[in-house]
């Protein structure tokens, strides 16, 4: 828990610049920011992480507050918005640092990640298993300035135009009733 009842949940699904722009817009959520997480290199870079040699993923740290958006629904959007099927991938990006991963902070959501990558599997959502990894949260270190924001400072960047508006346009498509007004 954090400050004033909020929550914070940190999730790997590919590039971070993907997951913040849809976050940025779930009613609930108060702040977004990219980062990296799950490695063994103290402050590392953008560009040690792209290494592959750090061990982070490329992750979004959430706060949210748990009385308008629950764990849960946040974990709900995350499947939707990327492949938790592929290994070290999503898309043309490929590395452990675009691993799927939900980083936990409390033991309630390892049991809600766990209860929810089950039911998807009993449900038979993908047609391969789902690879998420459920691990303990461990330090964030936050990005650089300019990764933060990224996709609202450069919506006509190729990579966003391709790549990050289409999970953005899936997100309020599937979310209507949970964006932001």
């Amino acid at each position: 828990m954090t400050d004033a009842g909020k929550e914070v949940a940190t999730l790997a699904g590919g590039c971070f610049w993907c997951l913040e722009a849809v976050f940025d817009d779930l009613k609930g959520v108060d702040s977004v920011e990219s980062g990296y997480m799950g490695g063994r290199t103290a402050n590392p870079t953008y560009a040690d992480v792209c290494s592959g040699e750090t061990g982070h993923a490329e992750v979004t740290q959430l706060t949210f507050d748990p009385k308008q958006v629950s764990f849960r629904e946040i974990l709900e959007v995350f499947f939707v918005i990327h492949d938790p099927t592929t290994l070290n991938r999503q898309g043309n990006d490929v590395g452990t640092q675009y691993r799927s991963a939900i980083f936990y902070h409390s033991p309630e959501q390892k049991a809600a990640a766990e209860q929810v990558i089950a039911s998807m599997g009993t449900a038979k959502i993908y047609e391969d298993p789902i690879v998420t990894e459920v691990v303990p949260a461990s330090k964030f270190y936050m990005a650089e300035d300019y990764h933060q924001e990224y996709f609202r400072r450069n919506p006509a960047q190729p990579y966003c135009a391709f790549v990050v508006r289409p999970k953005v346009a899936k997100f309020r498509k599937h979310f209507l009733g949970k964006l932001k007004k």
